[in-house]
């Protein structure tokens, strides 16, 4: 006899209480659009649009060939973890040991492991906003309570120490923060993390995790590890990776250095998940950030030259705010100026509206900066050819021009 179960079809309370990436849901909307033979010119996701270098696909190879193709250790081969210790030395002044990195299957594993490992239902988690997307969704699934503090772009997207200070009391268990920053490009000085990390330091069981991941595409000099503040590394989680200044995307390896309890934890957590990151991608790793920076200069330098066009570029559209990123692959241009405005039948309320408006107005794809924490701006990634971001802003200044 069959019982009926009201939750039939129903999927779990913690899935209906977090979101779809929106930078993913807007790159799904892209192919769909593309698949359906329109042309459209895709800012949406964050990656870089070069090839892997030689050299670490040459590791790779060398890898199949020599049958390293097992079971790695769930916290990564340890010649790849010392690999990893010697850069963070070499590049960040940063002492590891090999049992403090975990490798993980990319940077938003390990960050992840990192909320999982620490937060629980009641605590909270500073960002300061515009955040990376899935900073919020994983303190949720945590249990965890995001607090947002945002930043403007008069600003150049930065908090202030007041604004911490402000924000941390009894409950506060995790700060996370990114620079060079996705989405805004904000890079924080020596002094900016200088000033946090006094803050910081007076809390007892306060953490951070500084997500480095476009430590390399820095316009304005050295990124600064806070880490290398202060006592600063026992309480702070560095995540890395080389999906952006490697372009291995696809290859999916992130890693962090912390505390080595820290450590422990997420290795444990990621026992339970997935286990060792992908062995062949381990050894491609290896080969990245094992070699002198210098050899990925060239995609940096093409990465600023991008950067000055379409600052020139969104410079001339009317009453958009932006500022001059100092590192990253993103603008983050304040449209609220727009809102209000009308096409006909179609009315933007929000940088949502304005997002789907440009994508069936003009086939241009940008990402809602409401997905970001903040509701008056959209995300352009300008990893894309000087000619297809020529025709990207140009389709963009036509949606806008249109508005009345």
């Amino acid at each position: 006899m069959n019982k009926n179960n009201p939750r039939a079809g129903q999927v779990s309370s913690l899935l209906a209480q977090i979101t779809e990436s929106a930078t993913l849901a807007m790159a799904r909307m892209t192919r769909e659009l593309a698949q359906q033979g329109h042309k459209v010119v895709g800012l949406s996701l964050g990656e870089p649009d070069f090839d892997t270098p030689d050299f670490i696909k040459d590791a790779a190879k060398a890898a199949i060939d020599n049958n390293i193709t097992h079971y790695p250790p769930v916290n990564g081969f340890l010649d790849v973890r010392e690999a990893i210790c010697r850069k963070f030395k070499r590049d960040n002044g940063l002492s590891y040991t090999a049992d403090q990195i975990v490798i993980s299957t990319g940077a938003k594993q390990a960050i992840a492991n990192a909320i999982l490992a620490l937060v629980e239902e009641g605590d909270e988690v500073i960002m300061p906003s515009p955040f990376w997307v899935s900073y919020a969704e994983i303190v949720k699934i945590a249990g965890g309570t995001p607090i947002e503090l945002l930043a403007k772009v008069e600003n150049d997207f930065k908090i202030t120490p007041e604004q911490l200070r402000g924000a941390i009391n009894d409950k506060t268990r995790l700060i996370i923060y990114s620079s060079p920053c996705n989405p805004t490009g904000t890079v924080y000085s020596k002094s900016e993390l200088e000033a946090f990390a006094e803050i910081i330091e007076q809390w007892d069981g306060l953490y951070v995790i500084s997500d480095e991941i476009y430590e390399l595409i820095n316009f304005s000099g050295k990124t600064h590890s806070i880490a290398a503040i202060g006592n600063m590394i026992d309480r702070t989680i560095t995540v890395n990776g080389v999906s952006k200044a490697f372009a291995m995307t696809g290859w999916r390896i992130g890693y962090i250095g912390a505390p080595k309890w820290i450590a422990e934890a997420c290795t444990k957590m990621q026992g339970q998940i997935t286990s060792g990151a992908n062995t062949i991608a381990q050894m491609a790793a290896k080969a990245a950030v094992d070699a002198d920076p210098d050899n990925v200069s060239y995609m940096i330098d093409v990465f600023k030259k991008r950067r000055d066009l379409v600052y020139q570029l969104l410079s001339e559209i009317p009453n958009i705010k932006i500022n001059q990123p100092e590192g990253a692959f993103y603008f983050f241009p304040d449209v609220s100026a727009y809102f209000g405005k009308k096409d006909g039948d179609t009315v933007i309320k929000n940088a949502t509206d304005l997002s789907m408006y440009m994508l069936r107005k003009e086939l241009v794809a940008v990402v809602t900066g409401e997905a970001f924490g903040d509701e008056n701006c959209i995300r352009i990634s300008y990893a894309a050819s000087e000619e297809t971001l020529i025709e990207a802003i140009k389709r963009i200044k036509n949606a806008l021009a249109a508005l009345q």
